[in-house]
């Protein structure tokens, strides 16, 4: 039977609460320091990770311009991390429900949606490569599947056979969606187990064939001069940070489980940096290494598993990825976004219902494109979704650090006329420094996608695109704060005023 809403919130407005957005009291909180660094590393250890920094060695860098490249990304994007963190674990209050404090109760549908609709995008990149992970072991014992009929049109770049086990394993994703999240407990300890083991078992492989660590070690840097890595540096790290500027905006979605701000805090920033480092490491030799073995570089990890003799060594390895990569998409990319597109109609739109809109969607955005190379993968969808959720991050962090010195009501924060209402629920100036600090970013992106010719444009809208997440953060933490300011000169309250008064 499930507990009761929380007093502060048992008067809640209908549409504003259910059991899933109630604040979680602080007797019920049960995370330590130990759960917060096991959750990093878990979600740490999966294939985007190891594309990440395969990526950057393709991309041109040596071994250890990669590493320092992810490690620096993930130290800034740590920061943002924690100090969201902090509300979820003072007020035990989710996302979507912290955004209302900055957007109005209305208004915080428009960040949640934004976060849910890029979580969609990862949901579908994590199914593809499960799905391929299906079709490399495929292929070993139905050579067919390799060369069915074309039925999709050639923009689409998508062959029949990877299609078909894309879909299989998409559907295997929707039945457990239909399940619950509780049936992916078993496969979470499995991932748990066997990740480690298997990365461990590639480095040795790696180190093995490509005759130890020094001729891998040895591979130069690929840039013809500074400033073509900085061009790529640049980026780069911006999409390091973007890799977890999903996680950045929703943390308050797990710190609200914390017993302390201590335990919140200490465990992430033992778990994140670390893990992200040193499992990047995996990727960074294993991607050497085949350039000094098979004389060309091969980023995904999947793909190089494809090319082992050993048809068993081949489908087990496989199989494993697939169930890997299942733990991990149930674990990280539903639950966040189908607590978002709950929180738009929390009485309509129950946890299925907002994983099966997150299923649907991860199939519309053409995952199998996002990753067909490290450009794509770095420049288009990290560094562009980077773009959104920087300056939604800034405006919550000004408003609740800068205006409500931490201080939330939260009572009103599920009421539709209160101190949160704004204007019908909105407030205009945060969506308003929302757009302003998009705007920069949009050419940049039309260039990198290819929707526009680069050369028509001024070259340094071109190049603040490849600081998106921060030119978001600064520009519309700022342009709030002005706005903000600027009404209170017009004679209305501060939100801190009001909370106090």
């Amino acid at each position: 039977m499930p507990a009761p809403l929380p007093s502060a919130v048992r008067t809640a407005d209908p549409g504003l609460s259910s059991e899933d957005l109630a604040p979680i009291a602080p007797t019920e909180r049960s995370w330590g320091t130990g759960n917060y660094a096991a959750l990093w590393i878990s979600m740490s250890l999966c294939i985007p990770t190891y594309m990440l920094a395969s990526s950057l060695i393709e991309g041109g860098m040596n071994w250890w311009q990669a590493l320092l490249t992810i490690f620096l990304g993930n130290s800034i994007v740590l920061v943002p991390m924690l100090l969201n963190g902090r509300a979820g674990a003072k007020y035990g209050i989710p996302f979507p429900v912290l955004a209302r404090a900055s957007f109005g109760v209305r208004g915080a549908n428009v960040p949640a949606l934004l976060r849910a609709l890029i979580a969609c995008g990862w949901f579908g990149i994590q199914t593809w490569i499960g799905g391929y992970a299906l079709y490399q072991m495929g292929v070993l014992w139905l050579p067919g599947l390799a060369t069915l009929p074309a039925v999709f049109p050639t923009s689409w770049a998508l062959a029949t056979g990877p299609a078909i086990t894309f879909v299989l394993f998409w559907l295997l994703n929707m039945y457990v969606v239909h399940l619950g999240v509780e049936s992916i407990r078993k496969l979470l300890v499995f991932k748990a187990f066997f990740l480690p083991v298997a990365a461990l078992a590639l480095l040795w492989w790696a180190i093995s064939a490509g005759h130890g660590l020094g001729p891998i070690l040895a591979q130069p840097s690929k840039f013809a001069s500074s400033a073509a890595f900085w061009a790529f540096f640049f980026p780069s790290l911006t999409g390091m940070v973007g890799f977890w500027a999903t996680l950045s905006l929703n943390i308050p979605d797990f710190t609200r489980y914390a017993v302390s701000q201590r335990a919140q805090l200490l465990g992430q920033a033992l778990g994140l940096p670390s893990s992200m480092t040193v499992f990047s490491f995996v990727g960074v030799v294993v991607t050497s290494a085949t350039f000094v073995i098979y004389g060309k570089t091969i980023w995904d990890p999947v793909v190089l598993a494809g090319k082992f003799d050993s048809k068993l060594l081949v489908s087990v390895a496989m199989l494993a990825v697939a169930l890997s990569t299942l733990a991990t998409n149930i674990a990280a990319n539903i639950v966040s976004p189908a607590n978002d597109f709950a929180n738009v109609s929390p009485e309509r739109i129950s946890f299925k219902t907002g994983g099966y809109i997150t299923g649907v969607l991860g199939l519309l955005i053409f995952p199998w494109k996002l990753i067909a190379d490290p450009s794509g993968y770095i420049f288009t969808w990290l560094v562009g979704y980077s773009g959104l959720l920087g300056p939604i991050g800034g405006i919550m962090l000004a408003d609740y650090y800068l205006l409500r010195k931490e201080y939330l009501n939260v009572p009103e924060l599920y009421q539709y006329q209160g101190q949160y209402t704004y204007r019908q629920g909105y407030n205009l100036r945060a969506l308003a420094a929302l757009v302003v600090g998009i705007l920069p970013n949009i050419p940049g992106f039309l260039a990198a996608v290819g929707a526009v010719d680069k050369q028509t444009l001024w070259p340094a809208l071109v190049a603040l695109y490849y600081y998106a997440w921060f030119v978001g953060f600064f520009v519309s933490g700022g342009v709030y704060l002005l706005l903000m300011a600027q009404e209170k000169r017009a004679g209305v309250s501060s939100p801190l005023e009001v909370a106090q008064g």
